[in-house]
């Protein structure tokens, strides 16, 4: 009877894991490293000699994305081919995972939109769309459609919906592309809400996207820094604490915006005044912080990896996303990144206890919507 009580023991110590993998009991700090990473890489399909699947594997990252175009070859052929294709390569990924994966993609409907009818997936509308209606069972009718597509194929997290409020309706990256529900910040939070609570019955993670705002900008800031310094308004954190008081909002990823007001050094996503003061202490916000895309140029223009990497994880992100898909594909990308984290925490400028606090965070999210749950 001993290894069956200890076995089960182990089970309630560790929580749920998935078949082929484990979640360690007393993780090394190159485990809790790994989770704290999301990597973009090339290819519809995986095998065990695969870049990503090594990656994986050796750096023991938590997190993968994924796109249908390869912004630098400019062709639809990075991950996304068909349905089948799709499920078979989340399926691979999840193979190589000893921590099953966060398995993530931009799916928000209209223009940002990877899961295209050209691959056999349904047809999607745009925020504004639903925004203008403003029926709350249009809105439900699409957030079910693209959940069960996202559940189908082992997508596990959509970077959506966008709480952005419509301010500046010529913003080149929120309002021109009609990610906005609105410009009141009520309707927003209306329809952002209803696709938390539908993607959530399907067990899949969404994110308010982009803390504290970028719906007011006049930049892009995929281009360069987007300062909003005299055009954010307090509105735009309604939807933000609407969902938080809630106790609806699990996730959320951060924008790369500049606001003197808050911070008068860095951009939102690398601003410890931005995500741990305002988000944290006085929002409430006790879920999981994804970075966006630290490739970017907002950050990338100004900013080091090494001294990005040590500002975000400081700032109070727990998830830094790479998703190796601007102008330049990284080869090495994963490891540079896990072995800048490392040296940042070997001499003393990332203190340890802040990467336990984001992987406690990270784990605790993937057992609150059964990621480390056993498939039937």
């Amino acid at each position: 009877m001993r290894p069956l009580l200890l076995s089960l023991l182990s089970l309630l110590l560790l929580g749920p894991t998935s078949v082929g993998a484990q979640v360690p009991q007393r993780p090394t700090l190159d485990e809790k490293i790994g989770q704290m990473l999301m990597i973009g890489f090339r290819g519809m399909g995986v095998s065990s000699d695969s870049s990503i699947a090594r990656d994986i594997r050796r750096y023991h990252l938590g997190s993968v994305i994924l796109f249908d175009v390869d912004v630098e070859r400019n062709k639809a052929d990075r991950n996304v081919a068909s349905p089948a294709q799709l499920t078979a390569l989340v399926d691979s990924l999840q193979s190589f995972a000893r921590v099953p994966l966060l398995v993530a993609i931009d799916q928000e409907g209209g223009r940002v939109n990877r899961l295209k009818t050209t691959y056999g997936f349904p047809a999607s509308v745009s925020a504004q769309y639903l925004g203008t209606l403003n029926n709350p069972d249009s809105t439900r009718f699409y957030a079910d459609r693209t959940a069960r597509t996202l559940k189908a194929v082992g997508i596990n997290v959509n970077f959506a919906p966008v709480a952005d409020v419509n301010s500046n309706p010529d913003n080149p990256v929120i309002g021109k592309l009609e990610r906005s529900y609105s410009a009141d910040p009520e309707v927003v939070t209306t329809h952002a809400r209803i696709v938390t609570a539908v993607h959530r019955s399907y067990g899949i993670i969404t994110t308010f996207k982009h803390f504290p705002g970028h719906g007011s900008a006049w930049n892009d800031s995929h281009d360069g820094m987007a300062d909003v310094t005299t055009t954010w308004a307090g509105s735009e954190l309604v939807p933000y604490r609407r969902a938080i008081e809630a106790g609806e909002l699990d996730a959320i990823m951060t924008a790369h915006i500049f606001n003197a007001n808050f911070d008068e050094e860095h951009p939102g996503t690398l601003s410890e005044r931005v995500l741990t003061g305002m988000l944290r202490e006085e929002l409430g916000f006790e879920g999981v912080i994804f970075s966006d895309d630290m490739q970017m140029k907002a950050v990338a223009s100004f900013y080091g990896l090494e001294q990005a990497i040590e500002l975000g994880i400081n700032a109070g992100n727990d998830v830094l996303t790479f998703p190796n898909n601007t102008s330049e594909y990284v080869t090495d990308l994963a490891e540079r990144a896990f072995t800048t984290i490392k040296m940042l925490v070997s001499t003393g400028r990332i203190n340890e206890t802040r990467i336990d606090e984001s992987y406690r965070r990270i784990m605790q999210l993937k057992r609150q919507y059964g990621v480390l749950t056993p498939p039937r």
